[in-house]
């Protein structure tokens, strides 16, 4: 059986839905965007220079890639709705979706490692996070990068992923020895600044002026997520914010002129 980025999606479509009747609650997100790159590409050594000189590539994870792929869940509407009202700091139902999705996201990989397994390929998986520097607050396996490669968007100048549902979600990623049809790359950016178009939407929500037109202040931001970890203490590790990410033209959708 080939190996198609129809069939992981559905694959995918099979993982949520058996997770929220398991769960019990509504779903947290939107239909998932799919993509894939080759192991191969030459572009992924610039994740060495974009990311961390310590990045893996998809090799270092399985000798035997041929492809990563690569999905978004986005957040229904009500959950970046629900955190932009709690501004500075974070809401319960946000850091609730973080948790669950990261959890979720364990899941779908276990069963699309099962699912190419049974077409005969090999897998390898990494976490939906946590998997970074905690000194330089850099990714060893940048999902959000990936996801760039696989064609799923453009970075915005809040360095999250703008992606045709916007940038309110969470990604996951796995690498795999099926050759997978590749995704094409966006031919314009997404994110209206970027395009010479009026907004910096996100600068101006940051609660800690982290983020700036020269960059991202990463020891700022992540203080802000360890603040809201705090408020969260009867949750499982939340240091998350999302609010530049949340009441922006980019939070659902691609912005127009």
């Amino acid at each position: 059986m080939k190996v198609t980025l129809l069939s992981i999606k559905d694959r995918v479509l099979g993982s949520i839905e058996a997770w929220l009747l398991e769960r019990g609650y509504s779903s947290l997100w939107r239909e998932p965007l799919v993509g894939a790159v080759d192991a191969r590409d030459a572009r992924l050594l610039e994740l060495k220079k974009a990311v961390a000189p310590d990045h893996a590539l998809p090799p270092d994870l399985l000798p035997s890639a041929r492809s990563v792929v690569v999905y978004f869940l986005p957040f229904v509407e009500d959950v970046a709705k629900d955190n932009g009202k709690f501004h500075p700091f974070a809401s319960r139902l946000w850091a609730f979706a973080y948790v669950e999705t990261n959890a979720l996201i364990a899941r779908i990989n276990q069963d699309l490692a099962s699912f190419l397994g049974d077409q005969g390929y090999e897998t390898a998986v990494t976490p939906a996070t946590h998997n970074f520097d905690s000194r330089r607050l850099v990714s060893r396996w940048s999902h959000k990068h990936l996801a760039y490669y696989a064609g799923l968007g453009t970075f915005g100048l809040n360095h999250l992923l703008i992606t045709a549902s916007g940038c309110c979600g969470r990604f996951g990623s796995l690498v795999t020895s099926a050759p997978v049809e590749t995704s094409a790359k966006p031919q314009e950016e997404f994110c209206l600044s970027k395009r010479g178009l009026p907004c910096e939407a996100c600068l101006k929500r940051c609660p800690v002026g982290a983020l700036s037109v020269n960059g991202l202040n990463r020891s700022l931001c992540y203080q802000r997520l360890l603040e809201n970890n705090e408020r969260f203490s009867d949750l499982p590790l939340t240091d998350v914010c999302g609010q530049c990410s949340c009441n922006v033209p980019c939070s659902f959708s691609i912005p127009r002129n």
